[in-house]
C-alpha cells in the first residue's frame, strides 16, 4: 500500500488521530508530550501513530497535509493543527467539544 493511501486510511478509520513523536505514555518530544496530555485530559479515546517508527509517514504526511511539523491532530478527516493551535484551542475551550462530538459520533456508528 502506498504511504499516502495508508495515511488516508488511518485518517478515515480513526475519528480522532494524532501523528506524534513517541506514544501518549512515552512521548519523544515536548510538543508531542503537550498534545498527548491535552488529549488525555479531554477524556476520549484517540488513535496515534508514532512517526519515529514510521519514517515513510513522517516523510509523506507533511506534504499530504500541507503542514510541516509534528504533532498533527486530525478529527473526522480534518487537520486541526499542531501543538500551538491545539494548546490555544484547549485553553479557550474550543477543542473539547470537537473531540467529544467526534467520539460520540463514532460510538453511535459502531
Amino acid at each position: 500500500m502506498e504511504t499516502v493511501e495508508k495515511i488516508k486510511q488511518q485518517i478515515t478509520e480513526n475519528p480522532i488521530i494524532v501523528y506524534m513523536k513517541g506514544s501518549p505514555k512515552l512521548p519523544s518530544c515536548g510538543f508531542s508530550s503537550q498534545v498527548a496530555q491535552i488529549m488525555i485530559n479531554c477524556g476520549e479515546q484517540f488513535a496515534f501513530v508514532d512517526i519515529l517508527q514510521h519514517p515513510d509517514i513522517r516523510a509523506e504526511l507533511p506534504k499530504f497535509a500541507n503542514w510541516p511539523t509534528f504533532p498533527q491532530l486530525w478529527i473526522e478527516g480534518e487537520l486541526i493543527g499542531g501543538c500551538d493551535i491545539i494548546v490555544e484551542m484547549f485553553q479557550k475551550g474550543e477543542l473539547q467539544p470537537l473531540i467529544t462530538a467526534a467520539a460520540a459520533k463514532s460510538k453511535t456508528e459502531e
